[in-house]
């Protein structure tokens, strides 16, 4: 009896000794080696290994952001830029991001990095500031392409911002400002040749309608007169006058009669 008592005793010392749990949490999982080989991924909760002979990574399987530095490129119109962009990823294999690549986190911003400058040297400067969600998208399935090997899975890429040359900042101010100009003069002569045909219009109206004229002169006049402070000057002929006159004149020999 005490035979077995101290064998269960020096078992349960052993395991006390060598054994070992491991808090896996909800966000996270375990990839566990067990003599330096790969035996299985460890899901949320506690896990029992022996340290002796296992070892246990946890791995974070949220998303991420990783911050891509400045860099700088040659557009393919040879205008040097400056950019920077975010990053959104998640492992979505655990197993691989362990076993295909040293140090993922690193090696994602790498390889951001590379991907974005090769891809911005294909674009030129216009089409980079006209089409940049269109650009970032290309550059994410890029991306997302070169990691899937190593169980990465890149959510989401977003360009940030883009640095161009001062002097060429105000190159592009004054082709605006010169745009700007042109469509008003556009759209100014646009406007003067619609008045011209709607006076046309209007005239060739009141040329085919007798008495318009007389009507529209009516108008005129009534509007003027409406406000007491105007003064309406009217040219007569002089013959017209001397008519008026006449006209008196011979009144006034009938009336004398």
């Amino acid at each position: 009896m005490g035979t077995i008592f101290l064998l269960m005793f020096g078992a349960f010392m052993f395991f006390l000794i060598f054994m070992r749990i491991k808090q896996i949490n909800q966000y996270e999982k375990g990839v566990r080696f067990t003599r330096g080989k790969f035996s299985g991924i460890m899901e949320p909760g506690w896990m029992i290994y022996f340290p002796l002979f296992q070892r246990v990574d946890k791995v974070d399987i949220r998303t991420r952001a990783v911050d891509v530095p400045y860099q700088e490129a040659i557009t393919r119109d040879n205008i040097p830029v400056r950019i920077n962009a975010v990053v959104y990823y998640s492992v979505s294999d655990v197993a691989k991001a362990v076993l295909e690549v040293m140090n993922f986190y690193d090696a994602i911003s790498q390889l951001a990095q590379t991907t974005m400058r090769n891809s911005l040297g294909d674009r030129s400067l216009d089409d980079l500031l006209q089409n940049r969600a269109k650009i970032a998208e290309i550059i994410k399935q890029e991306l997302d392409a070169k990691t899937n090997g190593w169980g990465i899975d890149v959510s989401a890429l977003e360009l940030k911002d883009v640095i161009i040359p001062e002097e060429l900042k105000r190159t592009i101010s004054k082709e605006a400002e010169a745009e700007r100009e042109r469509r008003a003069v556009i759209i100014k002569a646009e406007g003067d040749r619609m008045a011209a045909e709607n006076l046309a219009a209007a005239a060739e109206t009141l040329t085919r309608t007798p008495g318009a004229l007389h009507l529209r002169t009516l108008q005129s006049i009534n509007d003027l007169s409406s406000d007491q402070s105007n003064t309406t000057i009217w040219m007569v002929p002089i013959d017209v006058l001397e008519a008026v006159k006449g006209f008196a004149d011979a009144v006034k020999k009938n009336n004398a009669k």
